[in-house]
């Protein structure tokens, strides 16, 4: 192979690598672009939600479909951590829906006995629909969460206009891939300043130790003020005894 025979190969070369990158390239960002095509239903919490506690969560729903709009939500509760104050609120061209199941077993919330606890919370489109492209949040008002969990998994049906159901059911396996269909999942935090559980106990009895304190602090003030007004008028009436003395001397 002579020199001349060699230079021509060599851009050819170059191209070839250039395109070899193009196309890699092309794959990767198919794959990184393929990441929101497989969004699915999800519940999200507003701040945390601590285990024991109150939260305010959001149901977030995309659409996936192209040529349908989404109508319909159920979301299912867990039966085995019953809920028993769920509030949905209002969001407009929705209309919501609680559905309450009877306690196998009543439950003591606030002193108060419960037979009842929310098993189901259904949106139904009302004038208003979640397009191609778009999401809908749907916030929710639920609690009492479970005091020994790391998390809830709610079950979802979502509902098209073209009569299309999709299930999002399936339970992700520790260490395996995320299912086709995933269950939305709530992960709780540890329980922490709203009154449950050991860190609870452990903030009021702080409280309560403050609250000790401040008035033992308040009662030694108030004594010190008044020994302070009774020396104050001890002194005046030294003064003027001291006064009428010397004046009845002089005279």
């Amino acid at each position: 192979m002579n020199a001349s025979s060699y230079a021509s190969r060599k851009p050819l070369s170059s191209r070839a690598l250039r395109a070899v990158a193009v196309v890699a390239g092309a794959g990767v960002a198919s794959v990184l672009l393929a990441g929101p095509a497989a969004a699915h239903v999800s519940v999200q919490p507003q701040g945390e939600a601590a285990r024991g506690g109150y939260a305010t969560v959001f149901v977030k729903v995309p659409n996936e479909r192209d040529n349908a709009s989404t109508v319909k939500l159920e979301l299912n509760l867990p039966t085995e951590h019953p809920m028993t104050s769920v509030m949905p609120q209002p969001v407009p061209g929705w209309r919501a829906e609680v559905t309450k199941t009877k306690l196998a077993k009543p439950l003591t919330v606030h002193g108060k006995q419960v037979t009842e606890a929310v098993s189901k919370v259904t949106w139904t489109a009302d004038g208003s629909k979640i397009g191609p492209g778009q999401f809908q949040q749907f916030p929710l008002s639920l609690g009492p969460l479970p005091e020994k969990a790391d998390q809830v998994v709610f079950k979802a049906l979502q509902t098209y206009d073209n009569k299309e159901v999709v299930r999002w059911i399936e339970a992700a396996e520790e260490g395996g891939a995320e299912p086709e269909s995933p269950a939305p999942v709530l992960e709780l935090a540890a329980a922490e300043g709203h009154g449950h559980g050991a860190a609870g106990d452990e903030a009021g009895d702080k409280a309560s130790d403050q609250a000790a304190k401040d008035d033992s602090d308040d009662g030694t003030d108030a004594t010190a003020r008044v020994l302070g007004v009774v020396g104050i008028l001890v002194g005046a009436a030294g003064v003027a005894f001291g006064v009428l003395a010397g004046r009845r001397r002089a005279s």
